[in-house]
């Protein structure tokens, strides 16, 4: 409106070069607009670009070539090395390194073996993989981020928000400010009319609010992007400006700054080698889906150890399993169930108390009537917790587990990782915990991954979901961490305060640059040409300086 009234008002006064000019250059400025927001739609629409369009699918024995799209969840897909993956998937053989730098923005490639998670889009290494389809096109990684960014671009934070209010009731101030210098200096002070109505159609141009309106949007669409294209996944404008606000992260324990899976931390033979004592656990673990039994086959896979076949072998309920192993009757279980069936010396009792302070889970193998040995199983941290927890302090946050483990092996891991720890409390408790916390002051962001996080991540101000997470807590979270690494929770709250400073510079650039040339102008100094100029700049520079967000660099 602004652009038409100062255009047609230009021809009026015999300025008609100018008015063809004012044209010009504003179709530009809104081209510019439209690069901008091109730009950020490109950044993660391209993602799709990286699924194959064909798949290798294995039916009878045979493998043969399908659309990507037609894979069905449960499809057994082999990927060639150099090959990119259709679908997401486990494992189920092969061993290779993948490059999940394009989804992931990992630099190195990560090693997958059976049971690992795939996503699409990731580039095979060295070795063919066979894997098991889990999610069909649509619901694949790629997918997903793609969706919940589109739906986020739609919210408006509410700093844009406050510019499109702002903006309502500032175009007809223009207007009215414009009117007023056209007209009041001829009225009142003897001013030339001609001149004066100039003054009037070029403060329209420099009032045109479109590097305004621009400025919060275009960061916002740009940052959305280049968090998504990191794995990190934010719901909305709103949410991206709040996180920055953060002073208190809670974070749960299994899951989330823990691998969620045991593994073998400890192995001390005592009657047989280290090597033994692992080679006749897995042989009565075999075939078993317990967790602790998953982390010593995964040992003895790790070690090369190839177990021999157990005759017999059964569980008892809560106390172990026993079975016959090349001849010997072999036992596998709790200290308490093997002080039934032995005795133990007091150094061995001191290390089964240190294993357990550690807390461990420990499991005595007996061969015959004499102990073979002792394994220790823990669900370690993540590699990245401690690195992930020391960012966030670093940065003046404060931050809390809450788990429903054991007292004594959330603060054994508490301890590793040098965290502040709340143990043995149900969803509510995490639920009146984020509350207490909030009724302190503190602006909480809760990261989870479970169905019993669910309460505590919608109470808090930030509810972040954990890559591996369950769908109740990536539905109810506001945003995702799509990778489980536990330093992406810094990086995502380094990416909010990055896209508030680049809103803050938007606006000083699209206000300051009006404000020079609005005291230019009326003093005569510059005209229509000059305004014009202006306004397309400021929407130039405002557009530069958002689209620097979609830089890889800026991390």
């Amino acid at each position: 409106m602004l652009m038409t009234i100062a255009a047609v008002g230009a021809v009026f006064i015999g300025a008609s070069e100018e008015a063809a000019a004012v044209v010009f250059l504003f179709l530009i400025g809104e081209l510019l607009e439209g690069v901008a927001a091109g730009r950020a739609r490109a950044s993660i629409q391209s993602l799709a670009n990286l699924v194959p369009k064909m798949a290798l699918i294995e039916e009878s024995g045979k493998t043969r070539e399908v659309p990507a799209e037609s894979l069905a969840v449960g499809a057994v897909i082999l990927v060639r090395p150099g090959d990119r993956i259709p679908a997401d998937g486990v494992v189920i053989s092969g061993e290779s390194a993948v490059d999940e730098a394009p989804v992931t923005g990992e630099s190195t490639p990560v090693r997958k073996e059976v049971d690992s998670n795939v996503y699409a889009g990731t580039v095979n290494g060295e070795a063919a993989l066979r894997v098991k389809v889990t999610a069909e096109a649509a619901d694949n990684t790629i997918a997903r981020v793609i969706k919940l960014v589109e739906e986020a671009q739609e919210s408006k934070a509410p700093t844009e928000r406050f510019i499109d209010r702002f903006s309502r009731y500032y175009t007809p101030g223009v207007v009215v400010l414009g009117a007023l210098v056209a007209v009041l200096p001829p009225l009142l002070m003897g001013g030339v009319w001609g001149e004066w109505i100039y003054k009037g159609l070029a403060i329209l141009l420099i009032g045109c609010p479109c590097a305004l309106v621009i400025s919060t949007p275009a960061a916002i669409a740009a940052s959305l992007s280049a968090g998504a294209r990191r794995g990190l996944l934010l719901k909305g404008g709103a949410v991206l400006e709040n996180i920055g606000k953060v002073t208190t992260v809670a974070l749960d324990k299994t899951g989330t700054l823990t691998e969620g899976k045991p593994v073998v931390t400890d192995v001390i033979g005592c009657s047989k080698s280290e090597s033994e004592v692992i080679r006749l656990a897995a042989a009565l673990e075999t075939g078993s889906s317990h967790p602790l039994a998953r982390a010593i086959l995964g040992r003895a896979a790790s070690d090369g150890i190839d177990p021999p076949m157990a005759e017999g072998a059964k569980a008892l309920g809560g106390r172990g399993v026993i079975g016959v192993v090349e001849g010997a009757n072999i036992f596998l279980g709790s200290p308490n169930a093997a002080a039934e069936h032995v005795s133990f010396a007091d150094e061995l009792m001191r290390q089964i108390a240190a294993f357990n302070d550690e807390g461990k889970t420990v499991s005595i193998l007996i061969v015959g009537r004499e102990i073979a040995g002792i394994l220790a199983m823990r669900d370690e941290p993540r590699p990245d917790a401690a690195v992930g927890l020391k960012a966030l302090t670093n940065i003046g946050i404060k931050t809390v587990m809450l788990t429903g483990d054991n007292k004594r092996t959330a603060e054994a891991i508490g301890r590793q990782l040098g965290i502040e720890v709340r143990a043995e409390l149900l969803p509510a408790d995490k639920q009146r915990i984020v509350s207490e916390l909030k009724g302190k002051g503190s602006k909480v962001a809760k990261v989870g991954d479970g169905i019993n996080d669910a309460p505590a991540l919608a109470a808090a101000d930030v509810g972040i979901a954990m890559g591996g997470g369950t769908d109740v807590a990536l539905e109810t979270a506001d945003a995702a961490i799509l990778h489980g690494r536990v330093s992406d929770i810094a990086e995502m709250i380094g990416l909010s305060k990055r896209t508030m400073t680049n809103i803050s510079q938007n606006i000083v650039i699209a206000i300051g640059l009006k404000g020079v040339f609005l005291i230019t102008t009326i003093t005569g100094i510059t005209g229509l040409w000059p305004a014009i100029l202006a306004d397309t700049g400021a929407t130039v520079l405002v557009t530069i300086n958002a689209l620097r967000l979609l830089s890889p660099g800026r991390r």
